[in-house]
């Protein structure tokens, strides 16, 4: 197990409610710099509306989330609370399920929109660092392409070059490969592999076992917006001590990792 420095990812106290339906319930979490987090549980539990959470895509009813220094209080509309998550956004890439490329734009335009726009980025630069990311997610001879002439495992691909772009200090993954067909899934982990070889911060949503066993530092079990359970692969896939973790691993085929991660 690796050891690792402070946090860069604190969360206390987070709440969220959907009108009645409480989401989550009372997270505390810390994420280190360099620590690969998989988040798993039965659809429903709250995993995605967490990582929502994190950067504001969801808006948490109470709590504080710090990202690499930046402090946000939930709950607050001022302009200044604007600008801290504006700041705390920045800190954050994300990739979603479905791959929200813009279909009017080349892989390239794709991956350098937001340096640009957000970041104000000049346009050869991001261009240098748009290509930089693509040749790392293997699709450089693809920046000319629109969406509609990538496969889904391609598309995603380029969504994790657009968010690398951004430079971003954690990555969160919100279950990225299960929309994607059987025989696509291993060349996004493959990409979500080299991240972690790489030593980004990542937080993972995924329903990929394998991945998580192999190269998650910590597994966090979730149920009814709580951590059920939370403890390194080999010990919550192997020896799971709450009865509710035991169940939902009953249910799944755990085995080595796929052959496509080397």
């Amino acid at each position: 197990m690796t050891t690792f420095a402070a946090p860069i990812v604190q969360v206390r106290g987070l709440d969220k409610y959907f009108d009645d339906l409480h989401v989550l319930r009372d997270i505390d979490l810390d994420v280190a710099a360099k620590e690969v987090v998989c988040i798993i549980g039965r659809s429903g539990s709250g995993k995605s509306t967490l990582l929502r959470c994190l950067n504001f895509l969801e808006q948490p009813d109470f709590g504080v989330v710090e990202i690499d220094g930046v402090r946000v209080t939930c709950g607050g509309h001022s302009r200044e609370w604007r600008h801290q998550v504006h700041d705390l956004r920045l800190k954050t890439g994300m990739v979603f399920q479905s791959f929200n490329l813009w279909g009017h734009m080349t892989a390239l335009e794709n991956v350098i929109e937001g340096p640009i726009t957000v970041k104000k980025m000049a346009r050869a630069e991001a261009t240098e660092l748009g290509m930089h990311n693509l040749t790392k997610v293997g699709l450089a001879d693809k920046a000319g392409q629109y969406p509609s002439r990538l496969s889904g495992g391609q598309q995603q691909r380029v969504a994790i070059a657009r968010a690398m772009t951004m430079q971003p200090k954690v990555m969160l993954f919100d279950e990225p490969t299960s929309a994607l067909d059987p025989e696509l899934v291993g060349e996004v982990l493959a990409v979500m592999q080299k991240l972690v070889e790489e030593g980004m911060t990542m937080m993972t949503v995924t329903h990929e076992m394998s991945f998580a066993r192999r190269f998650a530092d910590r597994i966090l079990f979730m149920d009814n917006g709580r951590f059920v359970e939370i403890g390194p692969p080999e010990e919550l896939f192997d020896n799971p001590q709450d009865e509710r973790t035991r169940q939902f691993l009953s249910h799944l085929h755990i085995h080595q990792p796929r052959e496509h991660l080397h």
